[in-house]
């Protein structure tokens, strides 16, 4: 087998980019923002903070599926991850499923995957290459 970090990085770039942008498509195309603008008012926040959804949502998984500014895209998609953490799954945080898994598992994979990313960059097959500080 061949050994490919840069392969390993864009196969994890792009499966996160679609996956969050497909929520996110969801949300533009769907409800809007509006429950979250809600959860944000339950907890004292202001309702307007619901638009970082779609930074979080459309905007950081475009520059992960492209390949410019990875590093700030995955940190925009793991602080996405911990405000809807904290806003729609707090309860289950320690929480398992029947089958033995935890509540949190889809939320949990899709904030440590953004992490490594951030943490790991791009690599090579991207528009920006291997190049700059926020790739």
């Amino acid at each position: 087998m061949i050994k490919s970090d840069d392969t390993g990085k864009l196969i994890l770039r792009l499966t996160l980019g679609i996956l969050i942008l497909l929520h996110g498509l969801a949300k533009l195309t769907g409800g809007g923002v509006s429950g979250i603008s809600g959860m944000l008012s339950s907890h004292g926040l202001p309702g307007f903070l619901a638009y970082g959804a779609y930074v979080g949502e459309i905007i950081a998984p475009v520059l992960l599926i492209i390949g410019v500014y990875t590093r700030l895209g995955g940190l925009l998609i793991a602080i996405n991850m911990v405000v809807a953490i904290f806003l729609a799954h707090s309860g289950q945080i320690g929480s398992m499923t029947n089958n033995g898994g935890w509540a949190l598992e889809l939320q949990g994979m899709f904030l440590f995957t953004a992490l490594a990313i951030a943490f790991m960059g791009a690599g090579r097959f991207s528009l920006a290459g291997n190049g700059g500080r926020w790739n």
